[in-house]
This record gives C-alpha cells, sequence and structure tokens, in this order.
C-alpha cells in the first residue's frame, strides 16, 4: 500500500489528533477550534462539517475561507523544522497550524497564541 502524504490524508484522521495533543497538557477542544478558526478562517460549524466530510487535511487548508495574512508571524520550530523558511505554501500552513497547537499545548496563553 503506498505511503499517503500529510496532503492527501483525511481531515478527520489528523485533526482529532491535534486536539488529543492539547487536551492531554489540559487545553480544551473549544480552544483548538479558536486557533484553527482564527488562522483558516473556518467557524466552528464548518470544521465539525470537514470532520464528517471526507475532505483530505490538504485541501482543508488550500481551501481556508480567509487565511489570517498574521499568520506571517508564526515562527518557530516544529518537528525540528523552522515554520518561517519553509517554500511549500501548503507545508507551511500544515506546519502553522501544529505550531499553534503547541504552543497550546505548552500553556502559552490564548491571546499570545492568536498573536
Amino acid at each position: 500500500m503506498p505511503r499517503k502524504t500529510v496532503f492527501e490524508m483525511s481531515f478527520s484522521d489528523i485533526y482529532p489528533a491535534l486536539i488529543r495533543k492539547a487536551e492531554r497538557k489540559g487545553r480544551s477542544r473549544a480552544e483548538v477550534y479558536e486557533v484553527t478558526s482564527w488562522l483558516t478562517g473556518y467557524t466552528a460549524d464548518q470544521i465539525d462539517a470537514a470532520l464528517a466530510s471526507d475532505i483530505s487535511y490538504g485541501a482543508f487548508l488550500a481551501e481556508s475561507p480567509a487565511y489570517n495574512p498574521r499568520s506571517a508571524l508564526i515562527t518557530g520550530k516544529v518537528c525540528g523544522i523552522q515554520v518561517e523558511v519553509i517554500e511549500d505554501p501548503l507545508m507551511k500552513r500544515v506546519r502553522q497550524l501544529d505550531k499553534l497547537v503547541d504552543e497550546l499545548a505548552r500553556g502559552k496563553a490564548m491571546e499570545k497564541v492568536r498573536r
């Protein structure tokens, strides 16, 4: 069976893992939704609809209704990779969302996570 890229993987497979990561550290599902909404422009209802659909993770991020221009302020490392130097725009979006969830899980205040 060929290996899927993160872009091809189902949003409904990846997003719950991000929620679990935050919840293990005492943060809530609502906070993960909040940072996702801030970054992508999706509402909570639209995120729920995406979870119930077969949309890929790449398509979810690529089709964001209002990707936040302040996303350029998201810096730091995710999985050993400096977010701000990633050249592929879609991979940069993947890593930016992961970075926001990491910051939440580490206890950073929501106001600072949202920049």
